[in-house]
This record gives C-alpha cells, sequence and structure tokens, in this order.
C-alpha cells in the first residue's frame, strides 16, 4: 500500500507501546504518530488494549468488558465524585514485586501486618480535575476533610462552586455528621448511588484504576514511603499533561482553557 505509514514510524509506535504502556492519544503525543493511525498500527502488530495486559510488566493478563454508555456533566463544579480505594502498604525494602515471591515470603515476611493505606479520590464529572490523598483510615472525619481540601483545591484551579457531591453507600458518606456537614459547608447537595450500581461512580471508579495503573502499580516502589510521595507529582502529572482519552485533553484545559 503506497500511503501506509514507514516501517520505521511503525517501529517507533510499537516501541513507544511497549515502554511507556499508553494508550493511542499519549502514544501520538511521543511519536508524532495520529491516533487513529496509531490504533490501526497496534491492532496490525496484535498488540492487546491495555485493560487486558498487567500493568508493571505490561504482560497479558485478562481480557475485559467495557460499556458504551456514557454521560457527563455539561459545566465544572456540577457533580464531584468521591471513593476510597484500598491498597496494601509496602514493607521497607520493598514487597513481592522488589524482592521476587520466595524472598518476599521468607523469614515472616509473608505474615507480617503492615496494614492499609486508603487513597482518598475526589473527581469534577465534567473536567476530569481530580484530587487526592492518602490517609490511615476512612472515617468520616478524614473523608470530610479531604472533600474540603479538595474543594479548595477546585476552586484554585478555577472550579468556584461544587453543586453536587456523589459517593457509593459506604457508612462514612452515609451516616457520618463531619462529612453531612462538609457538603454542606459547600453548598452542595448529598447524592448517593444505588446500591449494587458502581457505574453510577464510575468517574472515580475509572479515576481508582488509573492511579493502580499508573502510579500504585506502575513501579517497583522500595518503601510504603516511596510510593506515597510519588502521588503528588503523579497528579500534576494526571491534571495538567496527560491527555484524558474520555475527553481528549488535559483535564485543567477543560477548567481553564488558557492554561
Amino acid at each position: 500500500m503506497p500511503r501506509r505509514t514507514p516501517t520505521a514510524r511503525e517501529a517507533a509506535v510499537v516501541v513507544a507501546r511497549l515502554l511507556s504502556r499508553s494508550g493511542p492519544l499519549r502514544i501520538a503525543g511521543i511519536t508524532g504518530v495520529p491516533a487513529r493511525t496509531v490504533t490501526r498500527i497496534l491492532n496490525r502488530y496484535g498488540l492487546p488494549p491495555l485493560t487486558w495486559c498487567d500493568p508493571l510488566t505490561g504482560e497479558l493478563i485478562r481480557a475485559s468488558r467495557a460499556t458504551a454508555n456514557r454521560y457527563e456533566r455539561e459545566k465544572p463544579g456540577e457533580l464531584v465524585h468521591v471513593d476510597v480505594k484500598k491498597l496494601g502498604r509496602i514493607p521497607e525494602g520493598g514487597g513481592w514485586r522488589a524482592l521476587g515471591r520466595a524472598a518476599a515470603n521468607a523469614g515472616g515476611r509473608k505474615n507480617a501486618r503492615i496494614g492499609f493505606d486508603y487513597v482518598h479520590a475526589v473527581i469534577d464529572d465534567y473536567s476530569r480535575l481530580s484530587y487526592a490523598e492518602i490517609h490511615d483510615d476512612e472515617k468520616g472525619e478524614t473523608c470530610a476533610g479531604v472533600l474540603t481540601r479538595a474543594a479548595a483545591f477546585f476552586a484554585s484551579c478555577g472550579i468556584e462552586k461544587i453543586e453536587r457531591v456523589i459517593s457509593d453507600n459506604a457508612f462514612a458518606y452515609r451516616n457520618s455528621r463531619a462529612f453531612h456537614d462538609a457538603v454542606a459547608d459547600l453548598g452542595a447537595v448529598q447524592k448517593f448511588i444505588k446500591p449494587h450500581c458502581p457505574w453510577t461512580n464510575g468517574k472515580v471508579e475509572r479515576l481508582n484504576r488509573t492511579l493502580a495503573t499508573e502510579w500504585a502499580y506502575r513501579q517497583v516502589f522500595t518503601s510504603n514511603d516511596h510510593r506515597r510521595a510519588a502521588l503528588a507529582p503523579w497528579l500534576k502529572y494526571y491534571n495538567t499533561e496527560r491527555i484524558h482519552t474520555g475527553i481528549g485533553a488535559t483535564p485543567i484545559s477543560r477548567v481553564s482553557p488558557t492554561s
């Protein structure tokens, strides 16, 4: 085919995919090859979708289903989604990803109780601008503090008013007076998803998955503090540089088009 992409450029696309483990939009930014052409090249070379692959190694591990039903609010601040993701803490020196399973299971390391980190995430439905903090619990007071600081962060980026806050039916969201007061202090209305329908809170559920694949399990961390310290830089990249495939732009550009 005379108009087929040159072999060298196809090779650059394949290498970019293998090294960055990114989707077509970000590979397009790396290689200069249009995103639609990137997709055709990846399909031609038989590279599986990212959701089928291990986020750390890129190896094929499973298949995934996605829904074509999408919705989106009309302006920033109209709706924000909140959720908490629990991650097992990393022991000093690293876990099995750093040491290998045999070493990680030796000397009582396997049964050592080091607890969990709770990643509290907040995302604006329209712009996908996101905020997250790591805490030692998921209590109502903690959730309330995160929401208040998230609102301040959104305001600093141009989202001056939050109208609605939606969450699942976790105890901290439904029963905590502190969280109810935090929502009321913002002048917002609190909403809950229908039980057993997590896709209703899909924006933050998808953010949780992205946090896992691109931050928490993207590289080998040698300590829990190492992983915690990597969250803030990644969030800045997510909000200001990373092209969000759901909107085809960076989240900050939807809040401040001139940014």
